[in-house]
């Protein structure tokens, strides 16, 4: 079957793929399971904007690139600073009810990385299901974009002049159907699911990077994987988050002797660059813990997620410490994208996690996600609307058959999980890589029958031959065979196909 739409169609339905929606006239959104499901939904930090009078767009600018371990690219970077106070005005004039202090003015938080207090939060340390709360209510009332839930986005369709032209999907009732719309956009999110240990919904299987990458589309910076420091380790998959802001508000990291060892590794201690924390809880597997306790009794009100999981899990975090572990959090690689979210294929356009712009180089600042997706997201519906594509429906490319079924999951999943965190995970090294890449290769025929196994085989091929490439330390990459940052590498990898395992000096743009 093959549908015809005249308007965009936007896979993904968290911040980035509604704020598109919400920016456009008209279009349909479709999204694997529910409206809203996804990391965004999960976000415990909040979102970054620089509202106070000791700070500016400038100085978050500054912040944003200072961690980006040399990669930011800077235009990008001051257009979502410059946007930042915007984005937040428009989600209250929908009705978004953030965290306000004693005299009704916005209470702003600190994290690691940032210069001043300027972290908008909602019901202490839920700020993402607010924000997405406020998108759905406002996609609701909005007839004119249509949304297909429960709908499986298998590949994308493009014409033999490479340009994007629609999608392939799976509808509820397990039937493949071809659509087809003037442009698309993916905003499907990251790749969390490609490690043994994340803090992502199961949802996050990189879905529209695989896309991309199998459509032959540039991808960029895929070895750059944020682990967040401090995830809950009580033996839960995903991982519950402790969010950053529990260290910005006092919270010490300590081993069970009550050695804060942050201490003797960075100035900054617990407020260190998450690359640098994610490296020493790591170090310290089993033997890190996150004291929280100088919160006190306040924390059920002003950490509820944090409390809730916490409890749940046996521990009260206002009298005890919580044991952590560093876990894949959010990817910085992707489809390589300009701010407006064009790609290398014309009509296709990348925003939020799935898009690799270069706004957070090799390490990307607190509370900046969210804000990417809301900025960003308004940008490409402007984009869109000014690119003025039609929709063709001659030359198409359908990849029928790509898979032996429409399963989500399959076989060999938890298999490559293992081997990713394993070897590719917070400390890389060229014998652990090549052992990667092995095993990937021996598990290709059990994953291929799925569609999140298949995508999910493709990014762990990109990351690793992406992190095989880099032969230095930079931001969230650490290889533990070549430890040192090398200034003549400061630059982003791009390609459409990686070369196998080839040096990052054949591989740059």
């Amino acid at each position: 079957m093959v549908t015809t739409f005249d308007q965009p169609l936007v896979i993904g339905s968290g911040v980035a793929g509604l704020s598109v929606a919400l920016g456009l006239d008209a279009c349909a959104v479709v999204t694997k399971t529910r409206l809203g499901a996804g990391s965004s939904d999960w976000a415990q930090g909040g979102v970054a904007s620089a509202l106070a009078a000791d700070d500016s767009a400038v100085l978050h600018a500054a912040d944003t690139v200072n961690v980006s371990a040399g990669l930011a690219v800077e235009e990008a970077v001051t257009r979502l600073t410059e946007r930042g106070a915007d984005a937040i005005e428009r989600l209250i004039a929908l009705g978004a009810e953030f965290d306000r202090d004693s005299d009704g003015a916005l209470a702003l938080g600190r994290e690691a990385g940032h210069s001043r207090r300027r972290i908008v939060h909602a019901n202490g340390d839920a700020t993402g299901a607010e924000v997405m709360r406020t998108l759905v209510a406002a996609i609701d009332a909005r007839p004119s974009v249509q949304v297909f839930e429960d709908h499986l986005v298998v590949d994308l369709i493009v014409g033999f002049d490479g340009s994007a032209r629609g999608a392939l999907v799976v509808t509820p009732a397990g039937e493949f159907e071809v659509w087809i719309a003037p442009a698309v956009v993916i905003a499907t999110g990251g790749v969390g699911q490609v490690f043994a240990r994340t803090t992502n919904p199961a949802v996050v299987t990189g879905d529209g990077i695989a896309m991309a990458v199998r459509a032959g589309v540039r991808v960029a910076d895929m070895e750059f994987v944020q682990f967040h420091p401090t995830a809950l380790d009580a033996g839960l998959d995903p991982m519950p988050l402790l969010t950053e802001a529990l260290r910005g508000e006092g919270a010490h990291l300590v081993d069970r002797d009550g050695r804060r060892y942050m201490v003797g590794i960075h100035p900054d201690a617990e407020l260190a660059p998450r690359d640098v924390v994610a490296r020493a809880n790591y170090r310290n597997r089993g033997n890190a813990y996150l004291d929280a306790t100088v919160i006190g009794e306040g924390f059920p009100e002003r950490f509820p997620t944090v409390f809730a999981s916490a409890m749940a899990a046996g521990i009260d975090p206002r009298h005890s410490a919580m044991p952590v572990s560093a876990a894949c959090h959010y990817f910085m690689g992707g489809i390589a994208a300009g701010p407006r979210g064009h790609t290398s294929a014309q009509g296709l356009y990348a925003v939020g996690e799935a898009s690799s712009t270069g706004i957070h180089g090799a390490n990307r600042l607190a509370s900046n996600s969210l804000l990417e997706g809301l900025v960003f997201g308004r940008m490409v519906a402007e984009a869109i609307r000014s690119d003025g594509l039609e929709t063709h429906e001659r030359g198409l490319q359908i990849p029928i058959g790509a898979t032996d079924s429409p399963l989500r999951k399959g076989p060999g999943i938890g298999e490559l999980r293992a081997v990713m965190w394993d070897a590719v995970g917070v400390e890389r090294s060229q014998e652990s890589l090549d052992g990667a890449a092995l095993a990937l290769a021996d598990l290709e025929d059990q994953l291929v029958g799925s569609v999140e196994g298949r995508n999910l085989h493709t990014v762990a091929t990109q990351i690793t031959q992406a992190a095989s490439a880099r032969r230095e330390s930079r931001g969230a990459h650490y290889r533990v065979d070549y430890p040192e940052l090398d200034v003549t590498l400061a630059r982003r990898q791009e390609w459409t196909v990686l070369p196998a395992l080839e040096p990052l000096a054949a591989a740059v743009r």
